[in-house]
């Protein structure tokens, strides 16, 4: 094309527009720009020419439109338009804007490819024949046998019969579920949901690179009707989730509905579990590699602390438009076009990537059976290794973690050298070609599998779990190390499932022990169990014990008649600190004949187990003294008394105390102390757990429950507290950071009593992170309330104790320090079946069976401190937020949690420090656990809410109206 005199004369505008920032490439100020708020952007688009073109991007106002929008969202034909209304900026002002600007002298290469992909269509993109082979009629025993966990396959036919392939259309769908929101995949952490008719809308109008799909795990139910559209066909049935209770499962059905140049970008399905994919209308363009074949264009990003593996990539039209066609043949992808009709098998640990050539919808499912079964447990083990070497082969490790893994005893010296390995894959770049890689089988050899699958192999990694094994973690332990929060499943409920999968599916048990020893190291923990089993004179574990029961933080064997709790969590000394107070506690029940002893499970012994010299060995320990195994490895901080109990309660204050924002894993570094267990054996309770029972509770059962806890929780709380060595506390303030000052000038000092210092400093340790660890647990809780945080917690946290000064000048605090639970949830309570009939409730005469509480367990979190802080877990977890169950326990509670005396006033004035909600509240933001979390999942509506004092009035504000009634 003949250029132009004028065109070649032009002047470059964009250093004059720019100045200074004229150094940074587009793509550096358009992200930049992403950063700001909307009304900042409007206001740059007025600085110069370039910055008006910047700032009127489409793609630019989609990105501030998502980072904004809570909840549904509304396409008003334009991004821009979009962002202004979300900002209630009237249209007639919004839509008032003169004609767009048009400059000459301006040239992006960044911006013409954003408005290439902006614009292209995918009709050249169709790749029917591909080299996935297309099977019909394919048997149960040869999809075993052919494909299942180790290739793709496309099914034909398989939908034939399902009413969805005739009536999954977006006109019919608009009909009947029009005004259904369905939840929207992008790349925002926020939830955001559409309305179905706003969302065709949306698509109709849209031209976005990446365009918004609906992405909805939850469609089964806020549309329950397209679950009778379709059936999981017969080659998928076996689901080991399916033993989960449809709340305790992780998401593992999606609606899927997207526009074209929409699609999903390369990833490995969650937890290595495998996939189906159906198509029902439009046409798909997939791309696959094997097991540990990272694509292209893809940073893997594996996290040292916790093992959570972040994925870094382009969306699926950029890599399909800027990458794909670099990529010689041999280092292509596996790859097919799916049409309607048509099911796609994804196996464990596949990389994919699919682009949606026009408008398509699909519903695809996820799920375990007894080929993948061991690699989701390895995937949730504890470590960071084995993980970026599931999903970028032994590109993601270096010497050291491969010389552990051959300490493991997995590795075959024989096969390979190392040093070799690890040079020629030094020499790779992850965006280099040229290298081949692995499609590896279930045995972990590497084979031809099909026409087109040859040039992926790689002959140093296997897909296979004894390879992947050896780079799990010696030191990491399932009970004290972070969960990785890229985990499908929480970790109580992933024991929950183990347990549940060895009671239910007896003719598995040999894989599922397999897998619980991968995932919980279950092998060490049952030579433990069984070692103080054999001490104490108790029974063998039969095959049905020999899994931990699900509940709890720790390994818990029920076995015949006995409970048998190991301590791990939080490592030695904080296991050491556990059983210690928990043995404390017991001995104070029995001096002072409190009614809570009846409550209680009874103590039938209490040790150490310990590794040495090739065998386990237990000692006995009933919490006194400090026994030798422990002295002899010197694994304790601090002075410990050498009588009375070494580990008691104000102890473990001051170990906590200590801890706080340190790392966790600090006291499990050496192997000695990852060698050594306390442990407790209590006899079994009747009935069941109260979290088991929930669902099929009456009205009257969780109102006797409420009666119950409310008169429990007074005995606690009127327990005397162990008298205060003072001698410990000063000798422990160095270690949490008082004053090097003796007690009572602590005391003056802070004008804080001596029994509340530890429990001030503690919080006060907690406060100065809230910000930072708020923002890191992130949704549900509110961006705007964590901003916000540092104002609404008091500077000073001894005004929640309501101090004053007595007639005799001493600093006395308006409530009083008492033993609390601190961990009183749904599994830590147990209750037993009782038939109505008589004045007693138990008799026969009527064959209605009730539940009535009988047992509180678990007190190895006791600790001294505000009596409140024991309502967050009840109220919570227990009562699920319902008021009238709370008050209902206020009622046989009956304890006051201030004084009122004449002199009770604090000493910083001001209402909120008189409201008990207030007080409820800031602990709830200062807890360890994620209780925010909770409370917004609870109360959905509070995710909208403009401060902390009405969330605080929404959860507490029942508390402002008790008194206590003594």
């Amino acid at each position: 094309m003949e250029i132009s005199q004028y065109q070649l004369e032009m002047k470059d505008r964009r250093p004059d527009a720019l100045g200074d920032l004229r150094v940074l490439p587009d793509e550096v100020i358009c992200s930049i720009l992403e950063n700001l708020t909307p009304r900042d952007v409007a206001r740059l688009a007025c600085v110069s020419s370039v910055m008006y073109i910047l700032c009127n991007e489409e793609p630019l106002w989609m990105n501030l439109c998502l980072n904004s929008v809570k909840g549904q969202l509304e396409y008003k034909g334009s991004w821009k338009k979009t962002t202004l209304h979300k900002q209630n900026i009237p249209d007639e002002v919004a839509g008032s804007a003169r004609k767009p600007i048009h400059f000459d002298g301006f040239n992006s290469l960044f911006l013409y490819k954003r408005l290439y992909r902006c614009c292209t269509t995918l009709n050249a993109f169709s790749f029917d024949k591909g080299n996935v082979e297309r099977k019909k009629n394919l048997s149960l025993e040869d999809f075993h046998h052919l494909y299942d966990g180790q290739k793709p396959v496309l099914l034909t036919e398989l939908a034939e019969t399902w009413p969805a392939r005739s009536m999954w259309s977006a006109e019919h769908l608009l009909l009947n579920y029009g005004e259904i929101a369905f939840k929207i995949s992008q790349r925002s952490s926020r939830k955001i949901t559409m309305k179905f008719k706003d969302y065709v809308s949306y698509m109709n109008f849209q031209h976005d690179e990446d365009p918004l799909y609906i992405f909805d795990d939850r469609f089964g139910e806020v549309a329950p009707g397209l679950l009778e559209d379709y059936d999981v066909p017969h080659l998928f049935r076996e689901d080991f989730f399916d033993i989960l209770d449809r709340d305790q499962r992780p998401p593992f059905r999606w609606l899927i509905i997207g526009p074209e140049r929409s699609g999903a970008s390369w990833h490995v399905d969650p937890a290595l579990t495998s996939a189906w994919n159906t198509l029902l209308c439009g046409r798909k363009r997939w791309a696959l590699y094997p097991p540990g074949r990272v694509p292209v264009g893809v940073t893997v990003h594996v996290n040292e602390e916790d093992g959570d593996v972040n994925v870094e990539t382009p969306s699926s039209l950029q890599w399909w438009l800027d990458i794909y066609p670099m990529l010689t043949d041999e280092n292509k992808p596996i790859e097919c076009t799916q049409l309607p009709g048509e099911t796609i098998f994804v196996p464990s640990g596949w990389w994919h990537c699919v682009l949606n050539l026009e408008t398509t919808i699909a519903v695809t499912q996820n799920f375990v059976n007894s080929k993948n079964f061991e690699f989701v447990c390895l995937d949730m083990a504890p470590g960071h290794h084995h993980k970026g070497v599931t999903r970028a082969g032994l590109l993601a490790i270096d010497n050291s973690s491969f010389e552990n893994a051959e300490k493991n005893g997995f590795h075959d010296k024989n096969q390979s050298s190392y040093s070799d390995i690890i040079r020629k894959k030094k020499r790779l770049r992850l965006f280099e070609q040229g290298e081949n890689k692995f499609c590896g089988n279930e045995q972990g050899t590497t084979k031809d599998t099909s026409k087109g699958y040859s040039n992926l192999q790689d002959q140093d990694f296997s897909y296979s779990i004894d390879f992947l094994s050896m780079f799990l973690e010696e030191k990491r332990d399932h009970y004290n190390s972070p969960w990785s929060s890229g985990n499908c499943i929480g970790q109580r409920e992933m024991r929950e499932w183990l347990y549940k999968l060895w009671v239910g599916k007896p003719t598995l048990r040999e894989l599922i022990w397999k897998g619980a020893c991968i995932a919980l190291n279950a092998e060490k923990w049952l030579a433990c169990m069984a070692e103080v089993c054999a001490f104490h004179n108790l029974p063998s574990p039969s095959d049905d014990e020999r899994l931990p029961v699900g509940t709890g933080s720790n390994p818990v064997y029920l076995i015949a008649d006995h409970v048998i709790k190991i301590y791990v969590e939080g490592g030695l000394e904080s296991s050491l600190h556990g059983l210690g107070t928990e043995l404390e506690f017991y001995s104070l029940l029995n001096k002072v004949r409190c009614p809570l002893k009846d409550h209680i499970p009874d103590v039938f012994a209490s040790g150490i187990v310990f590794y040495e010299n090739g065998s386990y060995k237990a000692v006995p320990w009933d919490g006194k003294g400090v026994p030798d195994v422990i002295s002899k490895y010197n694994v304790t901080s601090g002075n410990i008394s050498a009588d009375g109990f070494s580990f008691g309660v104000w102890s473990k204050k001051i170990f906590e105390c200590r801890k706080v924002g340190s790392p966790i894993n600090e006291s499990t570094s050496s192997v000695e102390h990852t060698r050594i267990w306390p442990y407790i054996i209590t006899k079994r309770c009747k009935g069941q757990i109260f979290a088991h029972l929930r669902d099929i509770l009456s009205w009257d059962d969780d109102l006797n429950l409420a009666s119950f806890l409310g008169n429990q929780l007074r005995n606690l709380h009127l327990l005397p507290v162990p008298a205060l060595d003072e001698s410990i506390c000063s000798d422990s303030q160095r270690k949490i950071d008082l004053p090097l000052v003796t007690f009572t000038e602590v005391t003056e000092r802070f004008r804080v009593p001596a029994e509340w210092v530890i429990f001030v400093e503690t919080m006060t340790k907690k406060k100065k992170d809230v910000t930072s660890r708020l923002a890191r647990w992130g949704d549900p809780i509110p961006s705007n309330l964590i901003e916000k945080v540092e104002e609404y917690i008091p500077d000073d946290l001894s005004v929640l104790l309501n101090i004053f000064k007595d007639e005799d000048g001493q600093y006395k605090a308006c409530r009083t320090s008492t033993w609390i639970h601190s961990d009183i949830m749904d599994d830590n309570i147990h209750m037993e079946p009782c038939l109505l009939g008589s004045e007693n409730g138990c008799s026969d005469i009527r064959e209605q069976q009730k539940w009535s509480p009988n047992h509180i367990l678990d007190f190895s979190d006791l600790s001294i401190g505000d009596p409140i802080y024991d309502l967050i877990p009840i109220h919570l977890d227990v009562f699920k937020g319902d008021s009238r169950l709370f008050w209902r326990f206020l009622e046989s509670y009956r304890l006051p949690f201030m004084r009122k005396t004449s002199e009770c006033r604090p000493l910083e004035s001001g209402n909120k420090f008189e409201r008990l909600s207030y007080h409820a509240m800031c602990y709830c933001i200062l807890h360890e656990e994620n209780v925010l979390g909770a409370i917004f999942s609870l109360w959905k509506e509070l995710r909208g809410a403009n401060s902390w004092e009405e969330v605080e009035k929404t959860v507490w504000g029942e508390l402002n109206n008790y008194e206590g009634f003594c």
